[in-house]
């Protein structure tokens, strides 16, 4: 794929995004082009990524070298370009002279001048253009202002650690797979195989760089499996235990309904509302040669699936904005609304209702979120508690984006 290509798809992706389609999902459309290879596509992931990781200050440097803006779809063009020149190692020349040639077939070619003089203004006046755009907070710390806003409120003294982290790459994080062996000894075969790492916990391992899960030893054969280190503190909250009948409400993709198993020996229950992500949890359970009894279901519509035998233990990895993973999913930074957080809090207490119905008295239930909005999380469970009687809280974690996990909320409910 020439770089001129790589930058018109990442562009339509950036596109997509800021027009309200989830990253994911366009890049799976994207991706599915014949000629795509799979450099290719890793290509393109990485320039798509990228910029939305970075394009607070991307839109800034835009805004500042145009009097008027051109265009969305060369703005999106510059952006992708811009983020090329600063932040790969791509040759300066090509990357002005593709995008100039991509600029030429878009509305009549009347952009490609501007395009041209934008991007060589930039490689003479870099360090210039870079002070005054991060004088502007959403350049500086690359969300929006209204988000910024709030981890100031309500993160007084985190907010700046915080809004660092999310701004960085992840980190690919293993999760050893108990049942075979540990992390120190699956080091050793990382080590063995090239693959440099360290421990995190005693069955967290985390990579120095991030490689093909092929190469990980005995990946195929359930051994291992990649898990962000926040999303692992799940399972040992919870704390399976032998025999106990255990829900996990919304399971998909599978990576903490494997843990439980893995965990210890349970009769496990899994549901999800989509078909095709359920067929993942059932992929990643072959995988770990574990087994559940899967429903592709509505959680709260409790007639389409649930049997009147209630659970000793349920995990509800409950819908949420998502705010706490924009490492790995930058477009959420620019898809969520202030709103939101209000909106998916209100979805989540249907849901938990529901799900309280089907715990025995005397189990418990964990509330578990990808999400740092009080909405979704503190305020969710205090909200909880109040409408009913016979719940008490155990505990609850936050875990704050760092360089090492994304952000997490959970907390441990007992019923009495």
């Amino acid at each position: 794929m020439s770089m001129a290509r790589a930058q018109q798809l990442a562009a339509h992706a950036i596109g997509e995004v800021l027009n309200g389609h989830n990253l994911s999902d366009v890049l799976v459309q994207v991706m599915q082009h014949p000629e795509l290879s799979a450099a290719d596509k890793g290509a393109l992931q990485d320039l798509s990524h990228g910029s939305l990781r970075h394009l607070g200050l991307l839109q800034q440097l835009v805004q500042q070298m145009t009097k008027t803006l051109p265009p969305a779809e060369i703005g999106y063009l510059l952006v992708i370009a811009l983020y090329q020149l600063h932040f790969t190692r791509n040759a300066a020349h090509a990357v002005v002279n593709e995008a100039v040639n991509h600029a030429r077939q878009l509305h009549g070619g009347r952009y490609q001048k501007l395009v041209n003089a934008l991007l060589r203004r930039f490689l003479r006046e870099r360090e210039t253009l870079l002070a005054s755009a991060l004088k502007q907070d959403e350049a500086r710390y690359n969300l929006p202002a209204w988000w910024l806003n709030y981890l100031k409120k309500h993160y007084p003294q985190h907010w700046h650690n915080m809004v660092t982290a999310m701004t960085q790459h992840p980190p690919m994080t293993l999760r050893v797979n108990r049942r075979h062996t540990d992390a120190q000894q699956y080091l050793a075969k990382l080590t063995a195989a090239g693959i440099p790492a360290r421990i995190l916990d005693t069955h967290s391992i985390m990579l120095q760089q991030a490689v093909a899960v092929q190469k990980l030893p005995d990946f195929a054969a359930g051994h291992v499996s990649v898990q962000d280190f926040g999303a692992q503190q799940a399972i040992p909250m919870l704390n399976p235990q032998n025999g106990e009948r255990i829900l996990d409400a919304c399971a998909a993709p599978g990576g903490k309904t494997g843990h439980i198993l893995e965990w210890a020996d349970c009769d496990v229950t899994a549901l999800d509302i989509d078909p095709l992500r359920l067929k993942r949890v059932q992929d990643n359970l072959q995988r770990l040669q574990q087994q559940a009894h899967l429903h592709c279901a509505d959680a709260k519509e409790l007639h389409s699936w649930y049997d009147n035998n209630t659970f000793d233990a349920i995990l509800a990895d409950v819908p949420c904005t998502a705010s706490g993973v924009v490492k790995r999913h930058p477009d959420i930074k620019w898809l969520r609304q202030p709103q939101d957080s209000r909106k998916t809090a209100l979805q989540q207490e249907a849901l938990l209702d529901s799900l309280w119905q089907t715990l025995k008295s005397g189990g418990r239930l964990l509330l578990a979120t990808c999400s740092i909005f009080m909405e979704e999380n503190q305020q969710q469970l205090t909200h909880f508690l109040t409408r009913h009687a016979d719940a008490r809280q155990r505990q609850s974690r936050v875990l704050l984006p760092d360089s090492k996990q994304d952000g997490f909320f959970y907390a441990l409910i007992d019923k009495i």
